[in-house]
């Protein structure tokens, strides 16, 4: 991914945290030269000193087959996004788009299917822990239970990993406030989640006209 150096982020217990709060990704492999890609969720977690991905997709899905092809996959997360109008500047520019994305390269192995399991229930707990009625997989019964053999589980070692919080970093004080307050008069919720980590965010902008 093209980072300007302003726009990196390496702070790494901030980009965990984006990836925990945003783990819907994308999974992109290669087969016969042809780029595959599948959107899912892909659950960060650390353990012997190293960092992974987990995931999983249906057995329907052709592009597991390809999983022992690759030599390295790409993962694609998201965050806030918005468009940045050039009429917020106190001078003229361009208009621009301010936005968060991480790239994550590794090694895929697919699991065994009794590690599926443990995953699965660990991916519930988290999604079901603020639901009003959460459901205990343990409960299910046998013939729900049995899904999980439609399914094929993945881990990602994570090789590298690039982050980009491109939000405005480049503009003046002024102008950083001005764009903030613009995204906040009811452009929509993308709008809003932007104006929000931008709050949070700001940089120093003291060396910036």
């Amino acid at each position: 991914m093209y980072i300007p150096e302003l726009f990196k982020e390496t702070d790494q217990q901030k980009i965990t945290e984006f990836l925990k709060q945003n783990a819907f990704g994308l999974l992109i492999t290669q087969h016969q030269g042809k780029p595959l890609a599948t959107h899912l969720p892909l659950e960060y977690l650390e353990k012997d000193g190293k960092a992974y991905l987990h995931g999983h997709l249906a057995k329907a899905n052709p592009q597991w087959k390809t999983f022992d092809e690759q030599e390295q996959v790409l993962a694609v997360f998201n965050g806030p996004h918005s468009y940045v109008s050039a009429s917020w500047y106190s001078i003229e520019e361009v208009s621009t788009w301010n936005y968060v994305a991480v790239h994550i390269y590794g090694k895929l192995r697919t699991m065994a299917q009794e590690e599926l399991m443990p995953m699965l229930e660990a991916l519930m707990d988290k999604y079901e822990s603020d639901v009003q009625r959460p459901v205990d997989m343990s409960k299910l019964s046998k013939k729900t239970l049995n899904q999980v053999h439609g399914i094929v589980g993945f881990e990602i070692e994570i090789t590298e990993l690039q982050a980009k919080y491109k939000m405005s970093q480049n503009r003046s004080e002024k102008d950083y406030e001005n764009i903030v307050e613009n995204l906040e008069d009811g452009r929509g919720t993308q709008a809003a989640e932007t104006a929000k980590l931008m709050r949070e965010f700001k940089p120093d902008l003291s060396g910036n006209k």
